[in-house]
């Protein structure tokens, strides 16, 4: 749902120059190594920059001789790069991300690549589960660890004619928390209504 389908690729054999003319047309940092369909590494911006001397910009429009670095791709790519598949849950491609500290994960469905989900991706794919439409409020409170909110909200909302835009549970410091967005009229009643419950109204953000 996120990845970019219409992957830029290189060959093992393209020279490190044209990988890098590739990138700065493109306005990409990274590419696939493939051979055939399969991917067999990874280059990015920082291993060209880093295969070149520190005065010499290889993003440069008068490209730099290829002399003054590695000939060709293979010899700067990662190998085996960490894979994901395409029906893997969005969550867990950022935190293969986070934890392996890479910006990119190259798609692959049967050894064939056919994506590539990078971090400006995640960010894009969270940021619209957190938008909030007009008129709407943003309330975090607490939750106990383990529980289930979302038959109170649902009745809670009901009963105040309000909509749930999104509903989160995360964690904040180590303490269980629910991200809830609602549009309607009765806000107001509704965090009362929280606060009544038992719950801890940690924060409230309104969008006009």
């Amino acid at each position: 749902m996120w990845m970019t389908r219409d992957v830029v690729t290189v060959q093992p054999h393209t020279p490190v120059g044209e990988a890098a003319e590739l990138m700065a047309v493109r306005r990409i940092r990274r590419l696939p190594v493939v051979d055939g369909h399969q991917i067999v590494g990874i280059i990015s911006a920082r291993d060209i920059l880093h295969a070149f001397p520190p005065d010499v910009n290889p993003f440069a429009v008068l490209a730099p001789p290829l002399g003054t670095a590695p000939v060709t791709v293979e010899h700067i790519m990662t190998r085996h790069p960490q894979t994901i598949e395409p029906d893997a849950p969005i969550e867990t491609a950022a935190e293969l991300m986070a934890e392996r500290k890479i910006g990119a994960l190259p798609v692959v469905r049967a050894g064939k690549l056919v994506g590539l989900i990078t971090e400006s991706d995640i960010f894009r794919a969270f940021a619209s589960f957190f938008a909030s439409p007009q008129c709407s409020a943003r309330i975090t409170f607490d939750i106990s660890s383990g529980e289930d909110v979302f038959g109170w909200i649902s009745r809670e909302t009901r009963r105040r004619n309000l909509r749930v835009a999104s509903l989160i549970s995360s964690q904040q410091e180590n303490v269980p928390v629910c991200v809830v967005r609602i549009t309607g009229d009765a806000v107001d009643e509704f965090l009362e209504d929280l606060w009544n419950s038992g719950h801890r109204v940690l924060n409230v953000l309104r969008y006009p």
